[in-house]
């Protein structure tokens, strides 16, 4: 991609609005573009970046036996009627009437929807185990809605959802999805810690995926030796009990979760009458689990943890482009058309009009992981190089690159 065709444009200030480091940074360098209080539209820099995260979703999703779907967002007052959450998510869930009066919903969660759709296609103790997902626009309203892309009221969600005979079942691909979880968030740069927390309704705990930083609105007690934590809105004596965790050994610290996931037992199945024949003939409910993550915030938790005062630092994985080329007064098209032809992923800074201090500091601010300059202050056959976490560029042979990258 050359620079000079991008869509967006850097900005050298952020709205003023805008307090979260995240939806400043992803602003000025191009990446969103902010409609409303918790709503922000993804240009395409940004989108790049999205579908990295997705696509690495995905590759562990389907690694431990999901399947890809997509639900509707519409959703019926009936089947959420059934289980009793209409009104139990007013709060939350936008929900309106349409010409004639008839009520709807906007999806936030699918353990309704998808226990629905399940009883068309499950019926007996064959059918199981299954596990479907989809990564999917959520709505949801919010009334916090200031943190950047760390809390909208439109975000996309990965929501998982799997189906077992029984408890038993249920727990071992539970931790399954929990290690896959783990793997993601490595994948995507983040040190994400599994926390405990309410299981709510469901079970006795849930597990959060927690990132330290200072935005967090969550408070996690870490115990540095298990690398757990505990979540502050259950850490009692009690629990502590439970976990045989002493008080003293536990490190605060404010962050934000970046995915949760929980057993729901048969408590969205019994209300649907999503159930199964097991092998003596007994109809039985389906145990289910729900396990979501947020590629948006993990987008926006990213920025939040990795970058300095002249913008963003991409991790390798999930930046827009590997290279970010610039040519000062010389032309560099061969060198982008190389990197191309390597199938390096590059944008090219051939812009005329920008001085080389404009051109540093916008790659600098856009974070991708690797700086290439040609210059006519150079050999024919040099170009420096620089990684966006190193203070300091080289020289290098043009021979030497592809090694390097």
């Amino acid at each position: 991609m050359k620079f000079s065709q991008l869509f967006s444009k850097t900005l050298k200030n952020a709205p003023a609005e805008e307090v979260a480091v995240n939806a400043q940074l992803l602003i000025r360098a191009g990446f969103i573009s902010k409609v409303m209080a918790g709503v922000y539209e993804y240009m395409p820099l940004g989108l790049r970046v999205l579908n990295n995260i997705n696509n690495i979703i995905r590759e562990e999703m389907n690694a431990v036996g999901g399947q890809e779907l997509s639900m509707s967002v519409f959703q019926d007052k009936e089947t959420w009627s059934t289980s009793g959450r209409w009104e139990s998510a007013k709060e939350v869930m936008y929900q309106f009437k349409d010409t004639n009066g008839k009520e709807y919903g906007l999806g936030f969660t699918h353990e309704e929807p998808l226990a629905a759709a399940a009883r068309h296609f499950i019926s007996s103790y064959k059918d199981l185990p299954k596990a479907v997902y989809q990564i999917q626009t959520k709505f949801r309203n919010e009334a916090r809605a200031k943190s950047g892309l760390l809390r909208g009221r439109e975000f996309l969600m990965k929501d998982l959802y799997s189906f077992h005979t029984d408890q038993k079942d249920c727990d071992e691909y539970y931790e399954k999805v929990a290690e896959a979880y783990v793997r993601i968030f490595e994948r995507t740069g983040l040190k994400a810690i599994r926390t405990f927390a309410s299981g709510g309704l469901f079970s006795k705990f849930s597990d959060e995926f927690q990132v330290v930083a200072d935005i967090g609105e969550d408070i996690i007690y870490i115990n540095e030796k298990e690398n757990r934590a505990v979540n502050k809105e259950i850490n009692t004596g009690e629990v502590l009990k439970d976990l045989n965790w002493k008080e003293e050994e536990l490190v605060e610290k404010p962050a934000i979760e970046v995915g949760n996931i929980f057993k729901l037992g048969t408590k969205f199945s019994e209300p649907l009458g999503l159930t199964y024949t097991d092998a003596t003939g007994q109809n039985m409910p389906v145990v289910m689990a729900s396990y979501g993550i947020g590629p948006g915030r993990v987008m926006g938790t990213v920025v939040e943890v990795s970058h300095d005062d002249k913008g963003i630092i991409w991790p390798e994985n999930v930046a827009p482009f590997k290279v970010h080329l610039i040519s000062l007064g010389v032309n560099a098209d061969d060198v982008y058309e190389n990197l191309k032809t390597q199938g390096v992923e590059v944008l090219y800074d051939d812009r005329e009009d920008k001085s080389a201090g404009e051109k540093f500091a916008d790659a600098d601010l856009m974070g991708i992981p690797w700086r290439l300059v040609v210059s006519g202050k150079m050999g024919p056959d040099e170009i420096e190089i620089k990684k966006r976490t190193e203070a300091k560029p080289q020289i290098i042979k043009r021979s030497e690159l592809a090694g390097m990258l």
